[in-house]
């Protein structure tokens, strides 16, 4: 048995004992608890850790405008084929899955898989990714939100100055981002892991080993298998996957990148779950909402919708990111990643196209039967 294959069963593993601790842990303050930990002291020490040991490069600073232009592509993108997969335009729906499907999840989904598989530096260097995925999910999703809030409701908008104002401060004060401000102006003055008090250190890096195995048990706890509209987030997040395989492909393609891990990161970053934080601001606008019996007739997103989505991005995407690495190096080749991402995107549309295709003859069939009707007569 491989290394690779022997790593990604002993995760799947621990992804199993958390699901068999569900019982246990029962409550929502529980799950809350656990991911409390894990963004705010495990995930955050893992970043400062792989920071501190990667030398700093100015080729680096693109990764954020690299991930802040994936997410433009693919909210874009998603805008025009959700209607082609059957929902609606201008729905709740379509509203709640063009923010969703978009955004990234990578420190729950992504990152402790990319320290086990190829170390602190890669980790690192998705770590700065992620922060213009941050900017998409915190700002730009949230100002879409506002605009369809105002749109639906026929209502006019109000500045979102001060608004913007908080959020900009909530993402600075982020404990994630906080420390990869600390980590970069350590390195500024030539301070690096090895280099601090043995206690800080050594502290750090147990808080930083907490990581994988906290993650692993908390995605087996928050799993929910909701079978009603199973189907079709199902095959969202398979045509999901396979824009976004196109995508990695395309971009491996046309860009050298320095090394294999670098190539591995284009393929399994962008394969994340779904963000929290746009679901977070469709709640307030429900809350809104809420508060005034004439806007409660037209909801502007589908938050039942949006909770299954994330429920089943989670599982779905750590499974994906599992396979891929346990692959080798199938994933080197980007004509590999593009024939993944057309075969995932056909699994996605082919049973669309059928269903269109007997829809066309039935209404052609009813054309012929009343135009024959007709001439009878």
């Amino acid at each position: 048995m491989s290394i690779a294959l022997q790593k990604t069963l002993s995760l799947l593993l621990l992804i199993v004992i958390g699901f068999l601790l569900k019982q246990k842990l029962i409550k929502e303050d529980h799950k809350k608890g656990l991911k409390t930990i894990i963004l705010d002291i495990a995930l955050p020490a893992m970043i400062f850790v792989a920071l501190l040991k990667i030398e700093i490069n100015p080729d680096l600073l693109m990764l954020p405008i690299l991930a802040l232009v994936f997410n433009v592509i693919m909210i874009l993108g998603i805008r025009y084929v959700l209607p082609v997969l059957g929902i609606e335009a201008n729905t709740p729906s379509m509203r709640t899955l063009m923010l969703l499907l978009p955004s990234l999840a990578p420190g729950l989904s992504c990152f402790p898989f990319l320290v086990e598989y190829l170390g602190d530096e890669v980790l690192a260097w998705g770590a700065l990714a992620d922060i213009g995925n941050k900017l998409f999910v915190l700002l730009i999703s949230y100002l879409l939100a506002m605009h369809w809030f105002y749109k639906s409701h026929h209502l006019t908008a109000i500045s979102n100055g001060q608004r913007i104002k908080e959020l900009v401060m909530a993402m600075v004060k982020e404990p994630i981002n906080m420390v990869m401000l600390v980590a970069i102006v350590l390195l500024s003055f030539g301070i690096r892991l090895e280099t601090m008090p043995l206690f800080l250190s050594e502290s750090i890096i147990m808080l930083k080993n907490m990581m994988t195995p906290l993650v692993l048990l908390f995605i087996g706890v928050a799993v929910i298998f909701k079978w009603d509209q199973l189907k079709m987030i199902t095959s969202l997040l398979i045509f999901r996957s396979g824009i976004t395989f196109l995508l990695s492909g395309i971009f491996v393609l046309l860009v050298p990148l320095p090394s294999e891990a670098a190539v591995m990161l284009a393929v399994v970053f962008p394969q994340s779950a779904c963000s929290f934080w746009p679901f977070a601001h469709m709640s307030a606008i429900r809350a809104m909402e809420l508060e005034k019996d004439s806007l409660k007739k037209n909801m502007t997103f589908d938050l039942e919708l949006g909770i299954n989505v994330l429920a089943l991005s989670l599982p779905f995407s750590t499974l994906l990111i599992l396979g891929i690495f346990t692959s080798g190096s199938y994933f080197m080749n980007p004509f590999h990643i593009l024939l993944v991402g057309t075969i995932l995107l056909g699994v996605a549309l082919v049973p669309k196209i059928l269903t269109w295709a007997r829809n066309a003859d039935t209404r052609w069939d009813s054309i012929l039967k009343t135009s024959k009707q007709s001439m009878e007569e």
